[in-house]
């Protein structure tokens, strides 16, 4: 599997990069005995393409969604902890809690960009296998800590693990779908950070009772298991990470043409075989739609880790034991799961993005409203947190795909994703304060507030954005159709090229 790969027996006719490019490609003008078409009008081999795509998605979703259901879970547990006496046996005081939340996100968003980087450099199941060890190793030292700053180390090194996983697998799917199929692949992704706090908490309420179980109290067992659990995990997935369609070694050497076929047919050439320099960074950066999707994410980053972090601990005001409260954590985390696969399916039935990313941002904004204006009815506040999750976790993966599939080849792909994600997380760091303790006796309306303000500020860059993409559409599609630029070129300028189109 990870042998060297087999040498093409195809002469090569030219060493310059246009030829180069002209050859990593199925030819899908060429005649093929009894030749199918796919919805792309690419040539597949017989009977390939509804079998080939379930074959990727065997592969490559589950890998990754356990992947980062894992990831969000070690990241996010400490909310759980919290619920179990973190606070109380560590002597956390006033705002310590918030910083150790904090934290985490300062490794996070500095070394995006260079995880995806190496994420391409190294092969995808070398990087992410090792950054999910890493991360798994550190969340059992947390487990262990002493004290405040023994917190904030773990904290700090368990963001510097983390780095990759997000973006890392959202720039691998977008390598392996069509733009038009690539929404429910990625809300299935996506929805792996409602699983994953749905089996947080229903975890969560089975461990708390092993509290003093070898000396330990219960949110230490939180850490050391999951932990455990997540560097298990990742040694068996060094062996089934799936690399780029270029050097997939379980795909034929048909399947392996006609994918990178149909990819570029929809998307472009990718330039794979090309490394990532300083100069496409900063190219990648002239481009005011990057900054532009940033925002689209960072607005939603808000309210969804103002929720992660904090949920448990607004559930418990509603009079809910330790154990209740767990428990209480997990249907709204369900139900955000079932929505937000919902509005995939409809936004890839539709070919269509913008329309999916305001509905359920709508949804989030009536939730937050709720939690602001209503104190006195529990039923109708935790009713409030399903509209709170439903709206934002559906929302977010649908930003996320659309703005990532609209980016062409590797280079701006790599770049644009860990970008994006990278400057989003942010957002994380205004949620580690938006509910303090202080607010608490308010109902924490400050943190509600905040949430909302920064929706609005994610749908209204929607809207720039949406209307960028179809100006540019329209621009290009009134220019002469021979513009003198040679495929090597195009290949390039990725979805800066002229014969480029986005999807709106």
């Amino acid at each position: 599997m990870f042998g060297r790969e087999k040498k093409s027996s195809s002469p090569v006719l030219s060493s310059s990069p246009e030829q180069q490019y002209a050859n990593n490609y199925y030819d899908p003008d060429l005649p093929h005995p009894n030749a199918e078409y796919d919805d792309l009008h690419v040539q597949c081999p017989p009977h390939v393409q509804r079998r080939l795509v379930t074959k990727i998605d065997i592969r490559v979703i589950p890998v990754l969604s356990i992947l980062y259901l894992l990831a969000f879970l070690d990241r996010t547990n400490i909310a759980n902890a919290s619920v179990f006496g973190l606070q109380k046996e560590l002597g956390l005081k006033t705002t310590q809690y918030n910083t150790a939340l904090t934290i985490f996100f300062v490794p996070y968003i500095v070394f995006e960009i260079p995880s995806n980087i190496l994420l391409k450099k190294l092969k995808p199941h070398v990087w992410l296998s090792t950054c999910m060890f890493l991360f798994g190793l550190v969340t059992i030292c947390q487990g262990l800590v002493q004290n405040y700053s023994g917190l904030l180390a773990t904290r700090f090194f368990l963001g510097l693990a983390e780095t990759g996983m997000f973006p890392g697998s959202f720039y691998l799917i977008g390598m392996w779908y069509k733009r038009s199929e690539a929404q429910r692949r990625y809300s299935f992704f996506f929805g792996s950070t409602s699983l994953a706090g749905a089996f947080g908490g229903l975890l969560a309420s089975a461990i708390g009772k092993m509290s003093n179980m070898r000396g330990y109290a219960g949110w230490r067992w939180i850490f050391i298991l999951e932990g455990v659990l997540t560097t298990v995990v990742a040694i068996l997935f060094f062996f089934v990470i799936p690399d780029f369609p270029e050097n997939a070694k379980w795909l034929t050497d048909e399947e392996r043409s006609y994918v990178k076929a149909r990819l570029r047919k929809d998307q472009g050439r990718s330039a794979a075989e090309r490394a990532i320099g300083i100069r496409d960074v900063v190219n990648v950066f002239k481009d005011y739609k990057i900054f532009v999707g940033g925002f689209m994410y960072f607005g939603l980053v808000v309210p969804a880790y103002g929720y992660a972090f904090f949920a448990p601990g607004i559930i418990q005001t509603y009079g809910y034991s330790r154990i209740g409260t767990q428990l209480h954590s997990v249907p709204p985390w369900a139900a955000s799961f079932t929505f937000a696969m919902i509005i995939a399916y409809f936004s890839d039935k539709f070919k269509h993005r913008f329309a999916f990313t305001l509905i359920p941002i709508c949804l989030a904004i009536a939730g937050f409203g709720i939690l602001i204006t209503v104190h006195d009815n529990h039923h109708l506040e935790y009713a409030a947190l399903f509209f709170v999750t439903m709206g934002t976790y559906s929302a977010m993966p649908v930003i996320v795909c659309w703005f990532t599939m609209n980016l062409g080849g590797h280079h701006r792909r790599a770049v644009g994703t860990a970008w994006q994600i990278g400057f989003g997380n942010i957002g994380g760091i205004i949620a580690t304060y938006a509910f303090l303790p202080s607010d608490k006796p308010k109902f924490y309306e400050t943190g509600y507030s905040i949430c909302i303000s920064f929706i609005c500020l994610s749908a209204a860059s929607c809207v720039v954005y949406a209307v960028s993409i179809l100006w540019q559409n329209r621009w290009r599609e009134k220019q002469p159709t021979d513009l003198g630029i040679t495929e090597f070129e195009k290949t390039e300028k990725g979805d800066l090229s002229p014969d480029y189109r986005y999807l709106f």
